[in-house]
């Protein structure tokens, strides 16, 4: 979390953090260093210091949500900078960097450089501020990167936003059920609108994405898969196909705040009006599934356990896994679940061949099995989001229920 960020700068040399990238385009460690408000500056941190933020003039004022002290470019000289290099932009901010460096008395050594932005430029860029400023090392990071480590536990502030998202989802899960319910379907099983035209997964996904922005969440490319197409875990759904009676449905929603922050994330299997005794028997292999991934699922433990006791159950049942047949679309074919936060992907990771992780208080995680038979016709998927709270245990964070049968309520 946030108060071990100088202890993870230390285990990696680092004198100080740059947090690049344009403004308004959501950049995770940029955020997490502003106290999850999404500042548009420049974020430096140097080790032992609270993060400053150095923005346009135009955006300061807005930064200063974020709670740190925020700086303007024009308190680095940057007018005089740009007159130096001759209007040449590139060579300004090159100096300006040379600057921050001397203001905020920043040793020699390496500075980890972090954020979200155009590749190719920084790649030129980086190396330009490099042989500008040669008595410091500017560094990126593979593996599990400083800021993964700090995402991997929340601290209560993180909690607080996280389960706001998670309620607010929630509500919009439910009444996206309603929404589906009020309508009717006609003698071919097509589900129908007031007027006779078929109700498509297009305007299902319309009407998620105007509620989700009347409670502040954005979507972030929802998954509503009918069918066949449902059998391909990341399929989104086409969405001019008509919802059909007796399809199973996945329903994969995962918003976050308005603007880039905190996500939640679930999954919903649904048939329209009544499932099939195929669907309905992978159903309740799917929930059984889930129930063994939770019962798993605690402080202390290593986190690819889950996964191992979920694998063991399928293929007690019958079914392909990701461990006996690698690569085969039919299954089990994923992992258990994931880290979550103001990245939809975090650590820690839910599988059985990645091993470093153990749960641990503060964790928000995901635990989503599913069984995908696209030649059968459909797929099953179940998804809550939990945090581990103070005492080791799981806290659930997705209340909507599990019910697989929708029924519709429409009146002809």
């Amino acid at each position: 979390m946030r108060s071990d960020l100088d202890r993870l700068m230390a285990d990696r040399n680092l004198e100080a953090l740059f947090i690049v990238g344009g403004g308004h385009v959501p950049n995770a460690p940029r955020t997490y260093l502003a106290n999850g408000i999404n500042v548009n500056g420049l974020v430096v941190k140097k080790r032992g210091d609270v993060a400053i933020v150095i923005s346009h003039p135009m955006e300061i004022e807005e930064d200063r949500h974020s709670g740190l002290t925020c700086l303007s470019l024009q308190d680095f000289g940057w007018a005089e900078l740009v007159q130096q290099a001759e209007g040449k932009r590139t060579k300004a901010e090159i100096a300006l960097w040379g600057r921050i460096l001397e203001r905020l008395a920043i040793p020699p050594g390496k500075i980890g450089v972090y954020g979200v932005g155009d590749i190719h430029v920084y790649l030129e860029f980086m190396k330009l501020v490099a042989q500008a400023h040669p008595d410091n090392q500017f560094v990126g990071e593979m593996g599990t990167t400083l800021f993964d480590a700090a995402y991997a536990t929340k601290d209560e502030t993180e909690i607080a936003r996280i389960r706001s998202v998670a309620q607010r989802t929630n509500a919009v899960v439910s009444a996206a059920w309603n929404f589906i319910g009020e309508h009717r379907a006609d003698d071919e099983e097509t589900v129908i609108k007031a007027d006779g035209s078929p109700l498509t997964i297009g305007d299902f996904k319309r009407f998620v994405r105007r509620n989700l922005l009347d409670v502040d969440l954005e979507d972030t490319d929802m998954i509503f898969a009918q069918g066949r197409d449902g059998g391909f875990p990341h399929s989104r759904g086409q969405a001019d196909m008509p919802l059909k009676l007796g399809q199973a449905i996945v329903f994969d929603i995962f918003p976050r705040e308005l603007g880039g922050g905190y996500h939640h994330d679930m999954t919903r299997t649904w048939s329209i009006g009544y499932a099939t005794d195929a669907v309905q028997e992978v159903y309740n292999s799917v929930m059984e599934a889930f129930d063994v991934g939770v019962e798993m699922t605690r402080a202390g433990q290593p986190t690819y356990r889950p996964q191992e006791a979920v694998l063991d159950y399928f293929e007690r049942e019958g079914h392909a896994t990701v461990r006996t047949q690698p690569g085969n679309n039919e299954g089990y074919t994923h992992s258990l679940g994931h880290g979550l936060g103001l990245n939809i992907h975090e650590r820690p990771s839910l599988h059985h061949v990645l091993r470093e992780d153990t749960f641990q208080r503060g964790n928000v995680v995901t635990i989503e099995p599913g069984l995908y038979y696209p030649s059968r016709g459909f797929g099953v998927r179940i998804e809550d989001t939990f945090y581990i709270d103070d005492s080791g245990q799981l806290v659930d964070l997705t209340t909507f229920h599990k019910q697989l049968v929708l029924p519709l309520n429409g009146k002809d």
